[in-house]
Order: structure tokens, then sequence, then C-alpha cells
């Protein structure tokens, strides 16, 4: 597969227990070196999809897991290494970069990106990009595209 041709699924989440669950059978899907690319509005849900990947990937206590907007970076210990990026107070992907984000992206852990829109052009061309809409209170509509073949077969198993 062409990483610029994604594999792409697409589900409502009518509740926070599917989307936890969602959650869930991503974080044990991921694999060293994975980067997520999260994305929606305020509200949407980026941190508590964040949390359920975690606890998928059995981070000892999911209550550590809170949004990184005035630390940019959080890191969390589990079966993988937890890189939990925010890029809202970016004001560009030059600050991004800053951070060093590519050496985190080819370490060992999972880089899990809030706000992964704002810093595009940092991101790996492949990567697992999920895009989080609000359709009411509790309702999400989601969409997961995977880019490269790693992430299109993690796709792939999320829908299966």
């Amino acid at each position: 597969m062409r990483s610029d041709v994604p594999e792409s699924f697409t589900i409502d989440l009518p509740n926070l227990a599917a989307t936890t669950e969602l959650g869930h059978r991503l974080g044990r899907l991921l694999f060293p070196g994975a980067v997520v690319a999260l994305i929606g509005p305020l509200g949407a849900g980026k941190t508590y999809m964040v949390r359920a990947i975690a606890e998928g990937l059995g981070i000892p206590d999911s209550r550590a897991v809170t949004s990184p907007t005035f630390v940019l970076i959080q890191e969390y210990q589990a079966r993988l290494p937890i890189y939990h990026f925010d890029a809202y107070r970016l004001k560009s992907e030059a600050e991004f970069s800053d951070l060093s984000a590519h050496e985190y992206f080819e370490g060992t852990g999972v880089s899990l990106v809030e706000w992964a829109d704002r810093v595009a052009g940092c991101l790996p061309a492949e990567h697992l990009r999920i895009d989080l809409a609000i359709t009411s209170e509790s309702r999400r509509h989601t969409e997961i595209n995977g880019f490269g073949e790693r992430y299109a077969a993690t796709v792939q198993a999320l829908r299966n």
C-alpha cells in the first residue's frame, strides 16, 4: 500500500463506553514507533481517547493521563512508553519541531499527538490519523485513516 492512500475505517461511537472500547482495542494493536494523530474540535474527546489507548497499552493508572496543553508533552510508562503531545498552544510547526518530536517518533514508544492538524507537516508520512467529530453530547463520529502498511493493517484489525 502507498503511504499517501490511507486504509480507512469510519465508526459512530454512541457513548463513552464505545469510545473506551475502541481506544482499548487500538492500544493493544499499537507497536513500537507508532504515531497516532488525533484531530477534532475542543470537547471532541481527544484526551479521553488518549486515556483509553493508554489503558489498552497497559498503563498502571490511567488517571495520570491528562491534557498536556500547558506542558506540551507528557510521558507515561506502559507496555510501550507513551509520549503524549498537545499542539493546541503552539504557534507554528517549527515550535513542535523544536520539541524534538521526530526523535520520539523514531523511538520505541507510542506517540499520541492531540491537535495534530496544527503540526501536520511534522508528522511522519506513515501514521494513524483519528478524526473525532461531535454529533451530540456523548456521541462521536470517528474516521480512522492508516497511512502506510503497518497502519493499514491496524485499521483492518480495528474494522474486524
